[in-house]
């Protein structure tokens, strides 16, 4: 069992680094989760890889008797990148490109991003795979939140058209399955099959269906091929997982297949974010723990426990007395194993000065 923070010393003066390590060490944790959204850090320009901050923060780690997990950068990337190479950017429900800022912008059918990705993830990977303090490697981060698994530009619509090809035997098949004749939707070829941008009235229904499954293995399909690459490039002592978020049935894609490759599934608790003027139900918080536990049928980990209040740019409602330690008390109740709180010191700057 491991019981820690989530940890982000790059938000703060190098010489605060030492102290809070020890405070950490000093209040029974045993781990900190670090480094999912520092790509810039560990790669200031284009192939100029930098591990030295992070290589100060394990040898801090190491002297205080800690243990890490560590997030591979993919969910938030760097400017340069966005400049270099703006293709990369998805596109919303309204098809129009997601600009630089945020997190994951990504397309994740992008040939170019998923190339920029491999060559991070290689070079972290590689550099710490013998690195005892590292004992976990999170993929990337929330796949999915906040509508990040909807993408709707040009590399998906060329994607959902090699993706309906290969399903079905021609584009007869489709027409028939589909029912098309209905409105007069008849496709002569994939190539005419758009993708469910706003219209009049409604897309086929068929459509729509087909749409989310394809959004599923696009999302499913890039979680596998970083899970391989840091399984294939990491140390025997590390385990690989990845962070789900809530809201389950509201995403677009299969979770059970998105855990599937994983050593132990992770989850971030958030009976309260940013705007809930009251926490969800017990009940409900009980149905995601026990959604959480039944993908694999086994006990998961929470790398991100509530442990104040909750927000990006508006302020959730704050816990009472007792009431995070409650909802901890909760998750162990329901198979949570390992829990890392977020998180140890407030931001004072950027959007998520609220959480608390």
């Amino acid at each position: 069992m491991h019981f820690g923070v989530d940890y982000y010393p790059e938000h703060w003066d190098a010489e605060l680094m030492a102290e809070d390590i020890a405070r950490i060490g000093a209040m029974g944790a045993d781990m900190v989760r670090i480094g999912e959204f520092a790509w810039h850090l560990m790669e200031p320009t284009e192939g100029a890889y930098d591990f030295t901050f992070f290589d100060g923060v394990l040898e801090e780690l190491r002297e205080g008797g800690l243990v890490a997990m560590f997030g591979t950068p993919t969910a938030t990337f760097p400017a340069w990148l966005a400049a270099a190479h703006p293709e990369i950017l998805g596109a919303g429900p309204d098809g129009l490109p997601r600009v630089f800022g945020g997190r994951r912008q990504y397309c994740y059918n992008s040939p170019v991003y998923r190339d920029y990705c491999t060559r991070i993830v290689t070079a972290l990977v590689s550099h710490y795979a013998d690195e005892r303090t590292i004992v976990s490697w999170q993929i990337d981060n929330e796949f999915g939140h906040e509508g990040s698994d909807d993408c709707y530009c040009a590399n998906c619509q060329v994607a959902w058209r090699d993706w309906l090809a290969a399903k079905y035997d021609g584009i007869d098949d489709l027409n028939r399955r589909w029912g098309t004749i209905f409105w007069g939707q008849t496709y002569n070829g994939f190539d005419e099959v758009p993708c469910p941008l706003p219209t009049i009235t409604t897309h086929s229904p068929s459509l729509k269906l087909d749409w989310a499954r394809f959004r599923s293995d696009s999302l499913n399909d890039f979680a596998r091929s970083q899970i391989a690459l840091v399984r294939s490039l990491k140390g025997p002592h590390q385990s690989v997982t990845t962070n789900l978020c809530g809201g389950f049935f509201g995403k677009l894609f299969d979770h059970r297949t998105n855990v599937a490759d994983l050593d132990f599934v992770s989850y971030d608790n958030y009976p309260v974010w940013g705007g809930l003027v009251e926490p969800m139900e017990p009940a409900e918080i009980a149905m995601t723990l026990d959604f959480v536990r039944g993908l694999r049928r086994a006990n998961f980990w929470i790398v991100e426990q509530l442990m104040g209040a909750q927000g990006h740019d508006v302020i959730g409602y704050l816990p009472r007395p007792k009431q995070a330690q409650m909802w901890a008390y909760q998750a162990f109740g329901h198979g949570c194993e390992s829990m890392l709180w977020f998180r140890w010191r407030g931001m004072t700057r950027g959007a998520e000065q609220y959480c608390l």
